[in-house]
């Protein structure tokens, strides 16, 4: 048993209203001088993290793996990819962020593994019918032949989810399932030891001091056995949402409660019905899940509010605090997105050439910045996103890794753009990511000298600046704590709310400036407050007078 790091001084359901930094390791930064991110670099790093005033940090996997699909295609949970640096490297990393106060989730894929993993080695060589073959989903083909895809379901990624192998004797033989690329096949949680394997992986980094787990495509594991072709409107879905997923997650909130300090789990679900999205979050189950459909709303105050609402009051019964995220490692870029004309979120959205208004993005991102901070509940803030970084839409079509690409024929860009290594210092790259004179993995454009940590620390209005202020006073102002949250009366497009009696958030979402409430203190603004006016695209944080 590996000697835990000894935790801080705890403060009872931390996550419950925890400011949470999503690290994409490959891009944070490169400590060896490679090109690519790492642990190393990440560590040195840590002060950062600290003095921008987050709890704890999400980190993207960072296990052994070719690489497919970012490192979501894993071949070995209980160790680092050497690119990444050690499992060594890892235990120092959350000791060290521990010391600082910050804790650590790792990611867990259970739905599939990589195709190097070595079960799925073992099952391709002992054949069709083995009991290798049973821990993943192995049918014949349909048709002539068995020339066809067993059922007619489609790739989350685009394309049919089905590749069919190759027989010890040369010929075709079965098809395996793969949900997402064809390199991440596809695991049956229906058999005994999936479902033991991943107890074991969770035990493995709790015990190393992680505290929790996010859990990726938390509502795809399981699937109805008998794979059948899918109809619209067919309940239940035949691999979304089922009821077995229950099941599994109750066994791994015992194992989570096991600890003297619990384990938090938070899982990655994307679903439509806000009522199924919900009983994920049952007292016995999740302890948090993310809330995509805040992300996905427009830019329009009534959307917004609307969201908040639903959010606020289906979390409620369940006892489970809502979450707030308006950009993640899938997504495009806030800055991007809020300064194009269509600002809700969608992979369509990610085509070439849609043109976007970076300045609007920009004081628009601010103001969502300041509106997501000040909502109850928790919220996570992806790398860079503290900087204002863009979505990076011209890169090089020879240097796209993202399978989302290749999978839509090349229409579509992918999740390259925002992955981009975040930049540090300097004026050209690699902007302190990496060694001089070194290529990161993707390259970061010509004009972000003004976006570097180092540029921005030294500018009072910068994006950072503001972060660091609000998710200080976000630690600090009690009301941002525990005060209960309310509407207030306000004017068209204007979302108006109050935490407690101390502490008050406008959002202007109008094309015209709003008259601030009178002899209320502002504590902090997204951006110039002229003539007691609220300008359009801003919100400002605000102790009510009295």
């Amino acid at each position: 048993m590996v000697q835990q790091p000894q935790p801080q001084p705890e403060r009872p359901g931390w996550w419950r209203d925890a400011a949470i930094y999503q690290v994409y390791p490959r891009s944070f930064a490169d400590g060896n001088g490679d090109g690519t991110g790492d642990l190393t670099g990440i560590r040195t790093r840590l002060p950062y993290l600290a003095d921008l005033g987050i709890e704890a940090i999400w980190f993207n996997p960072w296990y052994p793996s070719p690489l497919a699909d970012g490192g979501y295609d894993v071949a070995d949970y209980r160790d680092v990819d050497p690119a990444f640096g050690t499992l060594a490297d890892a235990e120092k990393l959350i000791t060290e962020a521990l010391d600082l106060g910050i804790r650590t989730i790792v990611d867990i894929v259970p739905n599939h593994v990589s195709d190097a993993h070595p079960w799925f080695q073992a099952a391709l060589a002992a054949g069709p019918g083995s009991p290798e073959r049973e821990r993943f989903h192995f049918r014949p083909g349909r048709g002539p032949g068995g020339d066809l895809p067993p059922n007619d379901w489609v790739s989350e990624f685009g394309g049919v989810p089905w590749t069919r192998t190759t027989d010890p004797d040369g010929t075709p033989g079965d098809w395996y399932l793969h949900l997402f690329a064809t390199q991440q096949p596809d695991l049956n949680w229906d058999h005994p030891e999936v479902r033991a394997e991943y107890e074991d992986v969770l035990r493995f980094w709790f015990d190393r001091g992680a505290a929790g787990v996010r859990i990726d495509s938390a509502a795809l594991l399981a699937k109805d056995p008998a794979l059948p072709d899918f109809t619209p409107g067919t309940d239940p879905h035949p691999f979304v949402d089922r009821e077995e997923l229950h099941t599994i997650y109750r066994s791994w909130r015992r194992i989570a409660d096991s600890y003297a300090d619990p384990r938090v789990l938070i899982g990655e679900v994307w679903l439509p019905d806000a009522e199924r999205f919900v009983r994920y979050l049952r007292p016995d189950e999740l302890h948090t899940a993310f809330n995509f459909d805040f992300l996905t709303r427009p830019w329009e105050a009534e959307a917004l509010r609307a969201s908040i609402d639903t959010t606020l009051a289906l979390h409620a019964p369940v006892g489970a605090p809502a979450t707030w995220v308006l950009c993640n490692h899938d997504v495009t870029r806030t800055v991007t997105r809020y300064g194009r004309s269509d600002t809700r979120f969608g992979f369509a959205a990610k085509a070439f050439g849609t043109p976007t208004d970076r300045a609007l993005g920009l004081r628009r991102a601010r103001a969502a910045a300041l509106l997501s901070l000040a909502l109850p509940g928790s919220v996570y803030l992806y790398q860079g996103e503290e900087l204002g970084l863009p979505e990076v839409e011209d890169l090089p079509l020879d240097r796209l890794q993202d399978p989302m690409h290749f999978r839509s024929g090349g229409t579509n860009p992918g999740r390259d753009g925002c992955r981009v290594p975040l930049p540090w210092s300097g004026t050209a790259q690699p902007y302190g990511f990496t060694s001089d004179g070194v290529e990161p993995w993707l390259p970061q454009p010509d004009d972000w000298a003004a976006l570097t940590v180092e540029a921005q620390s030294a500018d009072p209005g910068s994006m950072l600046r503001l972060y660091r202020t609000a998710l200080h006073l976000r630690r600090t102002e009690p009301e941002l704590r525990e005060g209960e949250f309310g509407w207030l009366g306000s004017a068209p497009g204007v979302l108006d709310f109050r935490r407690g009696d101390g502490f008050r958030c406008l959002t202007n979402l109008s094309d015209a400036p709003v008259p601030l409430p009178a002899g209320a203190e502002t504590l902090l603004a997204s951006g110039e407050l002229t003539d007691g006016q609220l300008p359009p695209d801003t919100s400002v944080w605000l102790r009510p007078a009295g």
